[in-house]
């Protein structure tokens, strides 16, 4: 019998949410495997013999880090830098044979969502490199589909996610304002002495770092929580309402489907929670995730996970080695934490991914009194051409303002032209 891997991607909404890439273990019906059973150790180096520091440009896209690599000196791919992540994704099938991947053990993937699973099988001794490191022989899990369609909710070409592998070779500081990561030599790195710097101490389990921090869902209960460090969710926080019985959902909340797993969509309720505690800085008001209680698998006891929509408002330093999180404030530190506030997902896609379709309309949402509809195509916003635009500043527009009315001409799937004005509204 196949091995059956209870793999579970979870990808919130396309508009709405940011994206939540997390390698999830769990025990099945069937034969589970182990990813520290299969997953070589990371193997990245300086690809300079005697360089301790390189500099990696990245993009920053919906609240998602994005690098270029070359693998097996083919390329450049497009791949997500994903602490959420134990093992290194293959998402594009395209890339087995265009690269010439061996093929390994296959696997049954299973995940959220009520639909079947997909093939999916190993493969290793690819060669990786990353402007100025590079990994000889690195092991990727290979997709059979891009079910998770990370290009059309990126708004560019994406071909996996790069896991745990790059951030257990190195210390790593994110600059999100600039676009740029720094890859130290742990032997050689110089911790910063500013007292602006946080340290929080990071615990790693099966490839995942996690965090323990006081979390006040209200004015009332505050209670220590342990989250995975996510650089792939596009979120600022989610929470597990099932891990802790003191753990419930704001009486202020919205229903929302708040993502799509590999087996279908995720349901639960965004709220907000009264603040979060890391180091010496407190965050107030964050807009949370509560995913159902039966949506989630967790191969490790936690709470729930910080999210890049946090995690951008600091420079920061994700160091493995060392077991550690520093933060520094930048200059979005104090941006409130919004959800979209016009009630539609939108889709990228044409040859560049500037051609943008509405996926599904909240009912009763401003995007639905406006008369918009499933597969309507968005042609201008604010007299703007969409082809101008990428999906990261599109969505920008619609988490604008509380009350912004945005013009738009679409296109109906039938051909006709329709002008439509929607007012955002805050609804959480």
């Amino acid at each position: 019998m196949r091995p059956c891997w209870p793999f579970a991607l979870l990808a919130p909404s396309f508009l709405r949410r940011g994206l939540l890439l997390s390698a999830l273990l769990a025990l099945s019906s069937c034969f589970f495997v182990s990813v520290a059973a299969y997953a070589q150790p990371a193997a990245f180096r300086f690809v300079k013999a005697r360089a301790h520091k390189t500099k990696v440009p990245f993009e920053l896209q919906r609240n998602l880090i994005v690098v270029s690599a070359m693998l097996n000196s083919k390329g450049p791919y497009n791949f997500l830098l994903d602490t959420g992540v134990n093992i290194s994704l293959i998402t594009d099938p395209r890339l087995h044979e265009e690269l010439g991947l061996r093929q390994g053990e296959r696997f049954r993937v299973v995940g959220s969502g009520s639909e079947g699973g997909l093939d999916a099988f190993k493969t290793d001794s690819v060669r990786v490199v990353i402007h100025g490191v590079e990994a000889a022989a690195l092991t990727f899990l290979v997709l059979s589909d891009d079910a998770l369609d990370l290009s059309g909710y990126v708004g560019m070409p994406m071909h996996g996610i790069i896991g745990s592998d790059l951030f257990s070779s190195f210390v790593m500081r994110i600059h999100p304002l600039s676009g740029q990561l720094d890859l130290y030599d742990p032997i050689h790195y110089r911790t910063p002495r500013s007292r602006r710097w946080s340290a929080l101490p990071l615990t790693l389990e099966g490839g995942k770092a996690y965090l323990h921090t006081e979390v006040a869902v209200n004015d009332t209960v505050k209670l220590p929580l342990k989250l995975v460090l996510d650089t792939g969710a596009g979120h600022a926080l989610s929470l597990e309402t099932k891990s802790d019985p003191h753990l419930i959902v704001p009486a202020r909340r919205l229903r929302s489907q708040l993502g799509r797993g590999l087996n279908g969509f995720i349901n639960g309720y965004l709220g907000r929670v009264a603040s979060l505690q890391l180091g010496q800085y407190q965050v107030r008001s964050l807009l949370t995730s509560f995913p159902d209680a039966d949506q989630v698998r967790a191969e490790v006891a936690r709470n729930g996970n910080i999210g890049f929509e946090l995690l951008k408002r600091f420079e920061l330093i994700i160091d493995y080695p060392h077991n550690r999180l520093m933060l520094q404030p930048n200059s979005l530190f104090r941006d409130p934490f919004e959800h979209d506030m016009c009630g539609m997902e939108l889709l990228a896609a044409g040859p560049n991914y500037r051609r943008y379709f509405v996926l599904r309309v909240e009912p009763s949402s401003p995007a639905d009194q406006a008369g918009l509809r499933a597969n309507d195509e968005i042609l201008s916003v604010n007299l703007l051409p969409t082809a101008g635009l990428t999906l990261t500043q599109m969505s920008r527009l619609f988490h604008s303002a509380d009350g912004r009315q945005l013009l738009l001409i679409v296109r109906r799937a039938d051909g006709e032209l329709v002008t439509t004005a929607v007012r955002l509204k805050r609804q959480i």
